[in-house]
């Protein structure tokens, strides 16, 4: 098991105190090693083998426990009476009222709390009503390239070849951790991701949401697949289907996405109005949770390489605690603004900086913005390393293998 320190180190400021630590993130992203690691971490510093209770609902080991009373029961009864209890509760969204049972521990025993969940929606609403103020969300994520190299012992590299090299690899592979603990060639990989996609469709969306129109819903994931990096809105996929002949309703339209979202499948990202600082109700654009999802569904396609450089971005910004917004300036796009308790980083993503204009445009909007916050333009030009008037130019490997941004 290799340790996933970012997220460990994120948890263990809240390790005996009174929250509910929810783990949450697309399914096998790596939320039950992270409760493994936890476990590990607690008896490094002491906490004895008996103090840990760890439930995982998927075993069928644990079918009879799927019950808010009979899990209480079960942990009421195994809990040391003298010492505090250290509760591990993996995809506790197969137990039905779990919320009841998880603010009765907190309230009738000495417990710290540990759950894992892969779907956004079933945790925010139930835990704000039963825990409102009394838990701390860490999302969790596929690999980022960085830990890509971890997994795939490709230590990060002083030659920049070979780092740019592992890039390329990882753009086409995706950083699902299951497919980087052995050797697959890229038909396996899709294999196994795809089957991953599948499995979150049917039990995360089309089960939790009672989806009846199955075909409709894998129309707008393809068509939310096909313009990652492109501004669009529920209207776009409705008209665009209009013009197939087939008559959407927009809400339907809103709700699948919706759905899409509770299911880590795809985030949406609001754009922001940088002139009139508010948030714009329409055209945000929609990344995807890991870019294989997009290789395995969709096949991997040269043309849209801008968008999966982008998706790759966006991720490592939301991996590293930004909120990320899509920037409008006048008429100009800027593709990220990431805020992090007070302090803003803007980002251009490009595939090539192969001629003026391009090098021009990148460079010209982050510039018309007067602020000293750090600015930068990033590609896969290898050997293009100039930075203009401070906006900084880098190739995008490293940029992703910076400590700070």
């Amino acid at each position: 098991m290799i340790a996933r320190d970012s997220y460990i180190q994120k948890i263990i400021p809240f390790i005996d105190k009174p929250f509910v630590k929810v783990i949450t993130g697309i399914r096998r992203c790596g939320k039950s090693t992270i409760m493994h690691l936890l476990a590990t971490h607690l008896r490094a510093n002491n906490i004895a083998d008996e103090q840990i209770i760890s439930i995982n609902f998927e075993s069928f080991m644990n079918a009879h426990l799927l019950d808010a009373q009979q899990l209480y029961s079960h942990i009421s009864h195994m809990r040391a009476r003298d010492k505090k209890a250290y509760i591990f509760l993996d995809k506790i969204q197969e137990v039905t009222n779990w919320e009841k049972c998880v603010n009765s521990l907190m309230v009738d025993f000495d417990v710290d709390i540990y759950i894992t969940g892969s779907n956004s929606h079933l945790l925010s609403s139930e835990l704000s009503t039963f825990l409102a103020g009394r838990y701390i969300e860490i999302p969790v994520f596929t690999l980022s390239f960085n830990e890509y190299l971890q997994f795939t012992s490709t230590p990060a590299s002083l030659d920049k070849h070979k780092n740019n090299e592992a890039f390329i690899t990882f753009l086409r592979m995706g950083g699902f951790p299951a497919i980087h603990c052995a050797r697959y060639d890229s038909e396996a990989v899709y294999k196994i991701v795809y089957d991953i996609y599948s499995s979150i469709i049917l039990r995360d969306t089309i089960q939790r949401y009672n989806i009846r129109d199955i075909e409709l819903l894998e129309r707008v994931v393809k068509y939310a697949f096909d313009n990652i990096g492109n501004t669009f809105s529920g209207k776009n996929v409705a008209d665009f289907f209009k013009s197939q002949q087939r008559k959407v309703d927009i809400n339907t339209i809103y709700n699948y996405l919706h759905a899409l979202e509770g299911a880590f499948i795809v985030y949406k990202v609001p754009r922001y109005d940088i002139k009139g600082k508010e948030i714009l109700k329409t055209q945000e654009k929609f990344y995807v949770s890991d870019v294989s999802l997009l290789h395995a569904t969709m096949g991997f396609k040269d043309r849209n390489i801008s968008g999966f450089l982008e998706n790759i971005v966006f991720l490592e910004l939301k991996r590293r605690g930004y909120s990320v917004c899509v920037g409008k300036f006048d008429s100009k796009e800027i593709d990220f603004i990431g805020e992090k308790q007070g302090e803003k980083i803007y980002i251009q993503v490009t595939y090539k900086l192969e001629n003026k204009e391009t090098v021009d445009r990148e460079f010209s909007t982050l510039l018309a913005i007067k602020d000293q916050y750090p600015k930068y333009v990033i590609s896969m030009d290898e050997f293009w390393t100039e930075s203009v008037n401070g906006v900084k130019h880098l190739y995008i490997s490293d940029f992703l293998l910076q400590k700070e941004l």
